[in-house]
């Protein structure tokens, strides 16, 4: 039986890059080894303020309709304490989009998306996770000197596409560093598939 997965980023595709592979490995994690995981790219969204607008999240709901099973709006947290509360009141507006056997789930990676990326790898010990994933900004203090010292920055998504693949394949250690997130919207993926059967 398919199933098939819908990824709405604030950015499809720097974001794209990293939460399409970590999200396959997800997918595998909670027993769907075989879920087509897509990246929405109609509408496109750019930026926070577009992915969080009802508006657009719900012409890409529209316009996807009856393909995808699991919609995942993921956008970055960036030290909005109040960010979770937002993306819970648009689940709720989109439950009633959603029918039988679909949902929809939003979540927020702190403090932004490509620290699942960093998550899954082995980084500089002169580095403190706890101090990386407090961090306002860790795209520039953390992902760009990671990708430049790997040598990746040339290549897609400024080595996005490269790095995310690698640390999907170590989605174990991802789960692990991530539990506010990762960890929360992985369980709540397994508890609806369970419900679903």
């Amino acid at each position: 039986m398919s199933f098939n997965v819908l990824i709405l980023p604030e950015d499809p595709v720097k974001d794209g890059y990293v939460l399409r592979p970590i999200i396959k490995a997800m997918m595998r994690e909670v027993a769907r080894p075989q879920a087509r995981v897509d990246v929405c790219d109609d509408p496109r969204f750019h930026g926070t303020s577009q992915a969080l607008n009802w508006q657009f999240i719900q012409q890409a709901l529209s316009r996807n309709a009856g393909i995808y099973h699991l919609y995942l709006l993921c956008v970055d947290r960036d030290g909005e304490a109040n960010r979770q509360a937002k993306l819970d009141s648009i689940e709720t507006r989109a439950r009633p989009y959603m029918g039988l056997n679909r949902a929809f789930l939003a979540e927020n990676a702190w403090q932004e998306i490509e620290v699942w990326l960093l998550a899954g790898h082995k980084l500089p010990r002169r580095w403190a996770w706890k101090t990386i994933r407090d961090e306002p900004h860790p795209k520039e203090r953390y992902y760009l000197p990671f990708a430049e010292s790997r040598g990746v920055l040339d290549l897609p998504g400024e080595g996005r596409d490269k790095l995310a693949r690698e640390a999907a394949s170590h989605y174990d250690r991802i789960r692990g560093r991530c539990k506010e997130d990762i960890q929360r919207l992985e369980s709540r993926i397994r508890a609806w598939t369970e419900d679903r059967g």
